[in-house]
């Protein structure tokens, strides 16, 4: 597809990596299950089936997740002339709208490509911005659509579901099917699997991370790129991340399935530590790249 947002060649890169990486992984992990087990093809079959679901049915996934809906013009006027404005701006297929009734501040991207496209809106985020900054993070959700970032996350994030599922699945076969066999040779047989499961986790876990935090930074560019207003998006951005403190912490934990997928994550203040490990660069970060990029733009523009 190609739009009006810029192609950004080190996202691309990224992304090609991390499924290249986690691809390699993952191909390690199942050979080690064929090594170790006897009933691995159809732990895998199993597997295969639940990842084609979630691939093809992804967008219902989210939106059923967060309690949204489809929403048409009508119904929701001001947030479907941004997203016109936008679109055409963008030079891209308009996605669906959705909206989530709850008062969490956020907005997430969604679908397995543009034909399935979803930006959904939380009815909290849209009580609290005005419509230039409501404008910025749309511009900021459609850019992950316009990269295709969202595909890639989508299924990035599943793989590591899938390692967890396989090894739950594995433990218990093993545990209470492995009674024909030495007990000493069941206990190091579910050692093994754990271990290595655990490994490829960890490794997916830092890999997913790592490609979510940079395709924010990416989106953020893009999308105070194309408005060609940063200050509205780095306003949004201080907006919705101070009043994340005032959401009371048993919706923040509900919500937190979904952060990879969030303009912000749904969590509290954290320490500087916990920035490796999440799913976002830091607030500061993002504001000092939005100060750059408006710097930038106003070098460019021809003196009056």
């Amino acid at each position: 597809m190609r739009t009006r947002f810029r192609p950004d060649r080190r996202l691309t890169a990224r992304m090609v990596l991390t499924v290249f990486l986690l691809g390699l992984v993952y191909v390690a992990f199942v050979a080690v299950l064929v090594s170790l087990l006897r009933s691995w093809v159809a732990i895998v079959l199993i597997a295969g089936g639940v990842l084609a679901v979630q691939y093809w049915c992804s967008d219902r996934i989210a939106l059923a997740g967060m309690g949204a809906r489809i929403v048409n013009p009508q119904q929701e006027p001001r947030l479907h002339g941004i997203v016109d404005r936008l679109c055409a701006a963008a030079d891209m297929p308009k996605p669906r709208v959705a909206v989530a009734d709850t008062d969490l501040p956020n907005a997430f991207a969604t679908g397995r490509n543009t034909e399935r496209a979803v930006v959904c809106v939380t009815t909290g985020l849209l009580r609290r911005l005005d419509t230039g900054e409501l404008e910025g993070v749309l511009a900021h959700e459609l850019s992950h659509i316009a990269h295709r970032d969202v595909t890639v996350m989508t299924l990035a994030a599943f793989l590591g579901v899938l390692a967890g599922m396989v090894t739950r699945f594995m433990f218990y076969s093993q545990l209470f099917g492995g009674r024909r066999r030495n007990g000493d040779q069941t206990y190091l047989l579910l050692v093994l699997v754990m271990a290595v499961s655990a490994m490829v986790y960890a490794l997916s876990f830092l890999l997913i991370r790592a490609l979510s935090r940079y395709r924010e930074l990416a989106a953020d560019r893009a999308g105070a790129t194309l408005t060609g207003r940063p200050s509205v998006l780095a306003s949004a951005l201080t907006k919705v991340t101070g009043d994340m403190a005032r959401i009371p912490t048993r919706d923040l934990r509900t919500a937190q399935a979904f952060n990879a997928f969030f303009f912000t994550p749904a969590v509290g203040p954290r320490p500087s530590l916990a920035t490796l490990l999440s799913t976002h660069p830091s607030l500061q970060r993002r504001l000092d790249q939005l100060a750059q990029i408006s710097a930038e733009l106003q070098e460019a523009a021809p003196e009056a």
